[in-house]
């Protein structure tokens, strides 16, 4: 199995899911943002936390714009798999590969802790390896995580079991404590809590680590010719 990590000026957990990812099995490739191709054979890309290009402008937006974009996309569009965490889950609403926006936090500060999530579904290889309504613990990092959608995205959400995680407690106001959402075809998660610092025993939780663990079962040959 093969991921590719991309790399933003800015970027502040990219090694860190690169270590998860590798401890789940995984061969990682770290892609700089300049760069037009991804690496051969890529099965999962992974965009990572941190504040792409200072954010500027706005979170992720410029990021959005950068010269590996249209390989994410074209990987996306034809299939593959994509996990965008906090500031890459911003990346991926300014792309257009999920839908929805990110706001500021309703408080309008800065949050950075643990914080109580329920796992909505476990209908994806993201969310395999947790029961669904299972109550996990991940932590924050973030001033924009207010997730905001129109009445008919959330709708649409909501029917297809796109939502991924919800906040089992209030954190920023987001609509309907949506914590990570599921493209159509269910192969894009995007998500603001961090799985990536919640994957080793030395970091204090591992609830993160399934993730990861039921990520690279799903992905194996093996699964994907059962």
């Amino acid at each position: 199995m093969k991921a590719a990590v991309l790399v933003f000026p800015g970027s502040n957990c990219d090694r860190d899911l690169a270590v998860a990812l590798r401890a789940a099995g995984f061969d990682v490739a770290m892609v700089w943002h300049k760069e037009d191709t991804l690496p051969p054979g890529t099965d999962l890309v992974g965009v990572p936390g941190g504040f792409s290009f200072g954010d500027y402008l706005r979170c992720g937006a410029i990021a959005a714009r950068a010269p590996i974009v249209p390989a994410l996309a074209d990987h996306v569009n034809k299939g593959g798999y994509a996990i965008g965490i906090c500031n890459g889950f911003q990346v991926l609403l300014e792309t257009g590969l999920l839908p929805g926006a990110l706001m500021r936090n309703a408080g309008l500060t800065f949050i950075c802790r643990d914080v109580s999530l329920e796992v909505a579904t476990n209908d994806s290889v993201f969310t395999a390896d947790y029961a669904p309504g299972e109550k996990i613990v991940l932590p924050v990092a973030h001033h924009d995580g207010n997730y905001r959608a129109d009445a008919g995205t959330l709708a649409a959400l909501r029917a297809e079991d796109r939502i991924a995680f919800t906040y089992g407690e209030e954190v920023n106001g987001s609509s309907e404590a949506i914590a990570g959402i599921l493209s159509a075809n269910r192969r894009v998660l995007g998500m603001m809590p961090h799985p990536e610092r919640a994957a080793d025993p030395v970091l204090g939780r591992i609830d993160g680590g399934r993730l990861f663990a039921g990520l690279a079962a799903g992905l194996t040959p093996e699964a994907a010719t059962a």
